[in-house]
């Protein structure tokens, strides 16, 4: 039997939404929700794809300024670091002046210090610019996601919150088309700089966001009313202090595992696995396809199973898959591409259920703020995984190294335990 709910229109009016079928939550969003949808999609997107300029470009880089693994694992660890202080500042901000306005600011945060990375003259400045992009890189996924999250129903949060997060796969498989032509027809000291320089893409996307989209109104009028809206104390009272703990411990080792993977899968396959530049593309290619899909299918899996289970299973596939990919013995290079699609899936579909699940921790009068923190926090925790693995791979090899990934898994699920099953729940 078909079900609905009503939507408030631009003019006012109420509408009847079919919440039915594949793209019932996407019609039960309304107009609103959707240009809402829209522009956190597409900033997350572009967040990605200015992210990936640096992994892929590493070996240009590396070979450009005479850096060790060390030396290029940093430059990842920096701005996963700063991102935890781009992430937290995002949340106030989101909290006291609107989702939209820090959207926006996020998003020209990132593409502008990207832009400056491709003038960088030597490491340290690389280094500089690399460390302030993060803070807007850090920012923008918790904004856009509670923006959507405070137009979605409770019944279809998970899969609406997946699709949104299915836009990291398609900004990563952008820069990925735009790496491969851009090194295939430019040397490679020169390849990388406008790697960087298209990163300026993302400044389009502010003028549509500021023209269409708005904050959900309900939602606004709460934070408007509340006291201590954007409070950063008031994440770590009792009542919220377990949450924000185990929380932050959750994305510590969720992110600390996906990040390994995203830094240095790119090195492995062109420095251990000897492949060109079309063949890596080619490979990560198959990767992406299956973190996508992976985004999608975690979304439903989040709204069908819960928020923890969809975690811990994803959590243990995800490991699982690490070890695989990594003790495949030279020679058998098809079989890293065959695999390369569940491990991208696994590693993707754990992420389905973070927008949803932080979401539902927190009020409204600090949802960005809690947010902003636990997913950041842990994240620039976590980025010291690739770091170390850079600092091992000199010993251990790139692929040996890798494998430190799978013990950031195995932190996620013990931090479940902590944490209360959140699915259906209605945003506070």
């Amino acid at each position: 039997m078909s079900t609905t709910r009503t939507e408030p229109s631009e003019g006012g009016r109420r509408e009847a939404a079919d919440d039915t079928g594949a793209l019932g939550w996407l019609r039960a969003l309304g107009p609103r929700g959707r240009r809402a949808f829209g522009g956190a999609f597409g900033g997350y997107a572009l967040d990605s794809y200015d992210y990936f300029t640096l992994p892929l470009g590493m070996v240009a880089i590396a070979a450009h300024f005479g850096l060790d693994n060390g030396q290029t694992g940093l430059l990842t660890t920096v701005t996963l670091v700063v991102s935890a202080v781009g992430g937290v500042l995002a949340g106030i901000l989101a909290d006291r002046t609107g989702r939209v306005k820090a959207l926006m600011i996020t998003v020209m945060t990132y593409a502008v210090f990207t832009v400056a990375c491709g003038f960088a003259p030597n490491y340290e400045t690389l280094l500089v610019f690399r460390a302030l992009q993060g803070l807007g890189f850090g920012g923008e996924w918790a904004v856009g996601a509670i923006l959507v999250a405070e137009y979605a129903s409770a019944k279809h949060r998970g899969r609406t919150l997946g699709a949104v997060q299915s836009a990291w796969a398609a900004g990563w498989a952008l820069a990925v088309i735009v790496y491969t032509l851009v090194f295939h027809f430019l040397d490679d000291d020169m390849a990388w700089r406008v790697l960087f320089w298209t990163g300026a893409l993302p400044a389009l996307l502010v003028v549509h966001v500021r023209r269409n989209v708005s904050d959900a109104p309900e939602a606004a009028a709460k934070r408007a009313a509340a006291a201590e809206r954007g409070s950063f104390s008031a994440i770590f009272r009792p009542g919220l202090l377990r949450t924000t703990l185990f929380a932050t411990l959750l994305s510590t080792g969720v992110q600390g595992g996906y990040y390994t993977l995203a830094t240095w899968v790119p090195t492995y396959l062109k420095t251990e696995r000897g492949l060109t530049v079309v063949g890596t593309g080619g490979y990560l290619a198959f990767l992406i396809s299956g973190a996508f899909i992976g985004y999608l299918t975690g979304g439903h899996l989040t709204d069908r199973i819960g928020r923890k289970r969809n975690i811990a299973l994803f959590a243990v596939l995800s490991a699982c898959g690490i070890l695989a990919y990594t003790s495949i013995p030279a020679g058998s290079n098809e079989l890293l591409l065959v695999l390369g699609f569940p491990l991208g899936f696994c590693m993707s579909a754990i992420f389905s259920g973070f927008g949803s699940f932080l979401s539902e921790l927190y009020p409204t009068a600090v949802r960005g703020t809690g947010q902003g923190f636990t997913y950041n926090s842990g994240r620039a925790v976590g980025a010291f995984l690739p770091a170390l693995v850079g600092f091992l791979s000199d010993s251990w090899g790139v692929g040996g190294a890798l494998v430190l990934g799978a013990a950031g898994y195995g932190l996620a699920v013990v931090a479940l335990l902590g944490l209360p099953e959140t699915r259906g729940r209605e945003l506070l």
